[in-house]
């Protein structure tokens, strides 16, 4: 124990859990609607663009995450201009992400063949969470405040939105524009996420920890909290792994990735457990939503 906490002494440490612990709570907030939404693929499609962005920054010598933040925001409003005619173009969307990912390796060829350390792009396709710096947590703190803050003046709407988008449009819902802006803030998370687990496993922090908790809570906010729990867990989890535990030196994203996965499929058995003795209807959150309505909010 002692050991563990001397850890703390060095500032790449301190560093490590100070950016993951940030990650964790915006990307299990957006990550929430994300699973409601049925946009996993999204986030996919926005971390692949965003190795793309990080490799061609590094290239031109621009940090990495200000690059992907760039490339991912560009991906997001392409994306939401499309709206609903998005769907059905799998075929197009899937080579968009080919030519992204083959551009992101183009990117990360040419600055390995300048004599630059060739750990840069293991460090972006796995995470380099040990080697934050100060400054790229400051705009990550910044940034994933204002998604946070989006998120809580959006909560109803975006709810409604993200359940029932046919009665929220009938209802005067700008869905259309809801849908553009968080696409945005996926963006901007995805980015951030990319940072600590790499572009290959971002979607294991930003959908797990979501799509466990709604396995296990009924009503939004609950499933919110536990989100935010679960990816805290997770995150702490496989930092303190990586320095204390039997595997340590191995990478930071392997162990978020396993606990992510170990925390979901043990979900699935709880859930059975957690079914009511009475045969009632669960209550879904546009439900929930409709019920706050009923209040007048």
């Amino acid at each position: 124990m002692q050991d563990f906490l001397h850890l703390f002494h060095y500032s790449f440490v301190q560093n490590a859990y100070l950016a993951g612990t940030i990650v964790a709570i915006v990307a299990a907030v957006v990550g929430y609607f994300v699973v409601l939404r049925a946009q996993a693929f999204a986030g996919e499609a926005l971390a692949d663009i965003g190795l793309a962005g990080a490799a061609g920054a590094t290239v031109l010598g621009i940090g990495s995450l200000p690059g992907m933040l760039c490339l991912t925001i560009l991906a997001a409003l392409g994306m939401g201009a499309l709206g609903e005619r998005l769907r059905g173009r799998d075929i197009e969307i899937g080579m968009i992400l080919s030519f992204a990912l083959g551009l992101g390796v183009l990117f990360l060829t040419i600055y390995s063949q300048s004599g630059s350390h060739a750990t840069t792009g293991v460090n972006i396709l796995f995470g380099s969470i040990l080697s934050v710096t100060s400054t790229e947590i400051l705009i990550t703190l910044c940034s994933g405040s204002i998604s946070l803050l989006l998120i809580a003046l959006l909560f109803r709407p975006l709810l409604f939105a993200s359940v029932d988008p046919e009665l929220a449009r009938a209802r005067g819902v700008p869905v259309l524009l809801l849908s553009m802006l968080f696409l945005i803030l996926l963006a901007i998370v995805t980015a951030e996420t990319v940072l600590v687990v790499g572009a290959l496993l971002a979607l294991a922090l930003l959908v797990a920890p979501a799509a466990t908790a709604q396995r296990l809570a009924r009503r939004p906010l609950t499933a919110l909290i536990l989100s935010v729990a679960l990816g805290l867990l997770i995150t702490w989890g496989g930092l303190t792994l990586a320095f204390v535990g039997p595997g340590r030196h191995l990478p930071v994203g392997f162990f978020i990735a396993a606990l992510a996965a170990l925390f979901y499929f043990a979900s699935l058995p709880l859930k059975r457990l957690r079914t009511p003795r009475r045969h009632t209807a669960p209550t879904h959150p546009c439900n929930e939503y409709r019920s706050m309505a009923g209040r007048g909010h």
